[in-house]
């Protein structure tokens, strides 16, 4: 049985392909203005990838804030739930999702099977997310790849304590012109971040184990903040596991699991 998951993001847009719960193509893209023609053209490009053609695909699933836009998907299912599904499908014992994104962050508890049971979430302000980071690289100007880098240099961290993106990018311009070094800089952000999300987990209750998932965990140095926030390790996805394409996965399960309904007499 193939069925597929796609996530439409924010900032990037994933497809997902599985026969019987194993990975035959994943495709990570940027997102448009025009959610729908991303959706169909990441799903083209997942198809390629897994070398299958649509007929064969038994059931699709969208996700993400685009999800109603992906006309083919028989149905599309909260990012909360998908997240969930696909962080238990590598990580079975987690039961505490940090879903880092673009324009939001999530805190999600699932149980034992890796369905949702509560949430909270910030999609009010960038502080916390992707785009926070995003503002930040361009007041430095550098790479958003390099802050891994820095934040595991030497060096002391800065304090940045405003929670606000406008107010926080104030403080770091003041750091740049009082000659802070640029790792501690970087640290205090990370740190910045991190207290956002963990003050989102304290909301619904953390439960050991966990993991972050989306964009902003391909940052190591993100991924270190919120644990020494939390004061705990956090679980990790298999070696060559993108944590972005989680969401996408987890509709691709929920998609086998609608198709296996369906197909019962």
């Amino acid at each position: 049985m193939i069925t597929a998951g796609v996530d439409i993001g924010s900032t990037a847009s994933k497809a997902v392909i599985l026969q019987n719960s194993q990975i035959l193509g994943s495709v990570i893209g940027p997102s448009s203005t025009n959610p729908a023609k991303t959706a169909a053209a990441i799903y083209e490009q997942a198809l390629s990838q897994a070398g299958i053609s649509p007929d064969r695909v038994r059931f699709v699933v969208g996700t993400g804030y685009g999800r109603a836009q992906v006309s083919f998907a028989h149905t599309n299912i909260s990012e909360l739930s998908c997240h969930g599904r696909g962080a238990h499908y590598y990580l079975p014992s987690v039961r505490t999702v940090l879903d880092i994104g673009g324009q939001d962050t999530k805190a999600i508890c699932i149980d034992r099977d890796g369905n949702l049971l509560d949430f909270a979430m910030n999609d009010k302000c960038a502080a916390g997310t992707g785009r926070f980071l995003e503002m930040m690289v361009r007041t430095l100007d550098v790479p958003l790849a390099d802050l891994s880098r820095l934040h595991f240099e030497p060096g002391e961290s800065c304090m940045i304590g405003n929670m606000c993106s406008v107010f926080a990018e104030s403080e770091v311009i003041n750091l740049v012109n009082e000659g802070a070094p640029l790792p501690g800089i970087v640290k205090g952000l990370h740190q910045s971040l991190a207290s956002r999300v963990v003050a989102l987990a304290k909301r619904v209750g953390v439960e050991p184990e966990i993991v972050v998932t989306g964009g902003v965990a391909k940052n190591a140095g993100v991924v270190d903040a919120v644990a020494k926030k939390l004061g705990m390790n956090l679980a990790r996805f298999p070696e060559g596991v993108d944590p972005q394409i989680i969401g996408a996965l987890g509709a691709a399960l929920i998609a086998q699991d609608q198709a296996k309904k369906s197909s019962q007499p």
